[in-house]
């Protein structure tokens, strides 16, 4: 299997690159300025017309720089299961709300006690639909949320506007009390769920290649006792544990990316769980106090970190879903 990237996905990961490594405080607008968040949107509605692969490339960027944007919740939680499981009227009505207003989409999947279930406690009935989920990404800011809920023929998922009555936000927490909301097309249960997975993993793939590289040059530029940081054995051996976790962890997320497979998407998930967080902890570790400082990015890369770890739902659980497999 040849993993690496065709020419279109560089181009990708080019320009995101530059775009998010440009000066500015509008890095989301700048991101939909160049068509990036088009990629998956069909062509008639002026997008690309690409795949998961192209929008895992995209998270990477974000992760590698860990810009605060709506990347993963809007594109891997939006409109990947929009595009994908939507009927062409709700394709005209939801994705234009990213492509042409750079607005925010999100989905609402993981429970108290039950990350990223497979049957959900939150009902869709006659009433509409009703329950509580948390760890929802960028909900304040989400025009659209796409909630999963077990109704009487299975689990479905909704496209719901928050704005009606109904729903209420609080940091991250949304209930539903007979919110009402547009079904997807069969088969958006499961398959929202893998795209929440590998854009996970897509972006903290980023997040630790980031913060690996940040360190690097840390320890390569920075002085103790008239040497670089970096020739000094307890530092070197400490950076190759992080190359190694970041080096695994890519090969993992880039598999799951790929085929999508639920063993692949555990496994990649289970390392992300495992190892991401503690590897960035070693990375704050290297920079000392410079780490502290809010001017320098390195908090950025251990709040997303930490951020992913808990989407996924953290290790214990990500290894219980491997055991069930």
């Amino acid at each position: 299997m040849d993993f690496e990237l065709d020419d279109t996905q560089r181009e990708i990961a080019a320009l995101a690159a530059d775009v998010l490594g440009r000066e500015g405080d509008a890095p989301w607008k700048a991101l939909g300025e160049a068509g990036l968040l088009a990629l998956a949107v069909p062509e008639r509605l002026g997008g690309d017309g690409l795949g998961v692969l192209e929008t895992a490339v995209l998270l990477t960027e974000v992760g590698r720089r860990a810009v605060d944007v709506p990347a993963l919740a809007t594109l891997a939680l939006g409109v990947l299961p929009i595009v994908q499981y939507g009927t062409a009227e709700q394709q005209d009505a939801v994705l234009p709300l990213v492509t042409e207003q750079h607005g925010v989409l999100t989905a609402a999947l993981s429970e108290p006690s039950a990350p990223l279930p497979v049957s959900p406690g939150t009902i869709s009935g006659p009433d509409g639909i009703t329950g509580v989920k948390i760890n929802v990404p960028h909900a304040a800011v989400a025009q659209r949320i796409l909630v999963s809920a077990t109704t009487a023929d299975g689990t479905g998922v909704f496209v719901v506007d928050p704005t009606q009555p109904g729903v209420s936000i609080s940091d991250g927490l949304v209930r539903f009390e007979g919110a009402h909301g547009e079904p997807l097309n069969d088969g958006a249960a499961e398959a929202i769920r893998r795209f929440a997975l590998a854009g996970a993993c897509a972006v903290a793939d980023g997040v630790l290649a980031g913060a690996l590289e940040l360190t690097v040059e840390h320890v390569g530029t920075r002085h103790q006792f008239g040497k670089p940081l970096a020739t000094f054995q307890a530092a070197a051996l400490l950076v190759a544990d992080v190359y190694i976790a970041s080096r695994t962890l890519h090969l993992a997320a880039l598999t799951a990316c790929w085929s999508l497979d639920d063993d692949d998407l555990d496994t990649a998930a289970y390392w992300l769980a495992a190892e991401t967080l503690p590897a960035v902890h070693t990375c704050h570790h290297l920079h000392g106090g410079l780490g502290l400082d809010i001017t320098y990015p390195m908090h950025r890369y251990y709040g997303t970190a930490k951020e992913l770890t808990r989407f996924v739902g953290g290790v214990e659980h990500r290894l219980g879903a491997i055991d069930v497999h």
